[in-house]
């Protein structure tokens, strides 16, 4: 009922920058927390940032100071500005929406993931 289409990442040498995308699309109602994940082979899923409608953030720590997330509710598209990016930083960025649709049933939603390469 939901999409979500991520973009923007890519190789990036250390000390780089890279801005992701992603677009919620669908039988859209509200949407409600967006936020970013990231995963590495053989590790869970771990949370990179998250952002309310009304613009409240959270970061987690190894991204605070670096990262920055922000939101275009007119467009439903969430965006994680990447700065100073280590080799750490390596790994595949998921979206996930907390959304409700047009039926108002409260549906979570993740995107394909896009890779993260931060090497020299």
């Amino acid at each position: 009922q939901v999409q979500l289409v991520e973009s923007g990442g890519g190789l990036v040498q250390p000390g780089g920058s890279l801005r992701l995308s992603c677009a919620a699309s669908g039988r859209i109602f509200r949407v409600n927390a967006m936020g970013w994940y990231r995963q590495t082979p053989g590790k869970q899923r771990e949370l990179v940032a998250t952002i309310t409608s009304g613009g409240s953030t959270n970061y987690a720590d190894y991204v605070t100071g670096r990262f920055t997330i922000s939101r275009d509710n007119a467009k439903n598209t969430v965006y994680l500005q990447m700065n100073s990016l280590k080799p750490e930083d390596t790994a595949v960025y998921y979206c996930n929406a907390d959304t409700i649709v047009v039926t108002l049933r409260h549906l979570e939603y993740w995107g394909q993931g896009t890779q993260v390469t931060v090497s020299s």
